[in-house]
């Protein structure tokens, strides 16, 4: 199979980099669609597939695989509600707070943007919700609003009781909810997308990545025209690196991966934002301790003290607390993680970036820490070593391993 010519029409279609997923990908999205169809014939295939706007769109859906779920990296949302209520809202005592998720696949995001307002005392009806996919078949799943037990993952599902009722093995999402939201198909890579629409929160999170340094540089451009000059731009923690010199400076708020226009000057959120919330993890056993054997175990914090002392900026007690943990737990991932986010957080990129290189030792699908440490190689010149990390965080996205 000759797969040049379907590599070039998904990039004029969707902007897809087929780097980015893998030629195997393609190779293998094609090949449904022509089973599909019962045509045998590449040549036969590419013909209907370039000649018939349906059945292109038909392929398009194939390659674009959503993976999402309700409330993922939920430092963004906490970004998000502390922005709105905290500065857009007493800024404009009337009018429409306006949002955009794109793409929203099967509706996850632009709800749980909804369900944040809400919960944060956000007015209903004062905002509103505008949600894009370039594929219908997600966009009917969004507006039909059931959803199965994969778009509820962690161990906070408390909104799941107030925002949802059980239908079987199904939730289905409350109308207070879903009449937040607008729904419709939308392609970033049409010139005429997004012409005379303005919005105060932009959330375009892991879909740069899929896109060359051409297209990338496009789709920043038509997303910056689109936001309010005082706006919040929310990227995918792979993507951050990718606006460094495009107009935007990071909202510096830890795990939010937000962004604003460097002109921007309005206030930043009031007092820390929380840090990432790391799984407890068990002590190794006592003969394994031998080395810090003279560290009386009561001085030595926990993963959540040590994240408090981070939540309120005391940085470095936070730094030395996760060392003294790490000598007397040995290695962890988890701990591992905070201590990077941490140094990064004050500054210190060198101690970072070994933490999350440790991390990924431990933990090779780690997606934040390949997400941060891609930021960091970009911000050092390291193009290339970001690019490939980037790829690697792409392909666990869809699910093909490292």
């Amino acid at each position: 199979m000759t797969l040049v010519r379907f590599q070039t029409l998904l990039k004029q279609a969707m902007g897809l980099d087929s780097e980015s997923i893998g030629i195997s990908a393609i190779e293998r999205a094609v090949q449904a669609r022509q089973r599909a169809c019962g045509i045998a014939s590449d040549d036969a295939y590419y013909a209907l597939a370039t000649g018939s706007r349906a059945e292109l769109q038909q392929l398009v859906e194939a390659v674009a695989v959503p993976e999402t779920w309700f409330f993922r990296d939920r430092q963004a949302f906490a970004a998000m509600t502390r922005f709105a209520v905290e500065q857009w809202l007493p800024a404009h005592p009337e009018g429409m707070l306006r949002l955009l998720s794109l793409p929203c696949s099967t509706g996850e995001e632009p709800y749980t943007m909804a369900m944040a307002l809400l919960d944060a005392g956000f007015p209903a009806g004062r905002f509103r919700i505008d949600a894009f996919d370039i594929s219908e078949k997600v966009l009917g799943h969004a507006r039909e609003g059931v959803y199965g037990r994969n778009s509820f993952r962690g161990g906070d599902l408390g909104f799941r009781d107030r925002f949802f009722e059980q239908v079987g093995n199904m939730h289905r999402l409350s109308a207070k909810v879903r009449e937040e939201v607008r729904f419709a198909p939308g392609n970033l890579m049409d010139p005429l997308f997004g012409q005379g629409a303005e919005y105060d929160v932009v959330f375009c999170r892991n879909l740069l990545i899929y896109f060359d340094a051409a297209d990338q540089a496009r789709a920043v451009a038509t997303l910056g025209r689109m936001l309010a000059a005082d706006g919040m731009f929310f990227v995918g923690h792979s993507e951050s690196g990718i606006l460094i010199d495009k107009g935007f400076e990071s909202a510096r708020i830890p795990l939010a991966f937000a962004f604003r226009k460097a002109a921007a000057k309005t206030a930043r959120p009031r007092g820390p934002m929380p840090m990432p919330r790391a799984a407890p993890v068990a002590a190794r056993p006592r003969a394994a301790a031998t080395r810090v054997a003279a560290m009386p175990r009561r001085t030595v914090a926990g993963l959540p003290e040590i994240q408090r002392l981070a939540d309120q900026g005391r940085l470095d007690e936070a730094a030395s607390a996760c060392e003294a943990y790490l000598g007397w737990h040995g290695p962890s991932a988890d701990a591992l993680y905070l201590l990077g986010v941490i140094s990064d957080a004050a500054g210190n990129q060198p101690r970072a970036a070994d933490c999350y290189r440790k991390v990924l030792y431990l933990d090779p699908l780690h997606h934040e820490a390949l997400g941060h440490l891609a930021l960091l190689l970009e911000r050092r010149g390291d193009v290339a070593g970001a690019k490939r990390l980037n790829a690697r965080t792409a392909r666990l996205q869809q699910g093909g391993g490292r």
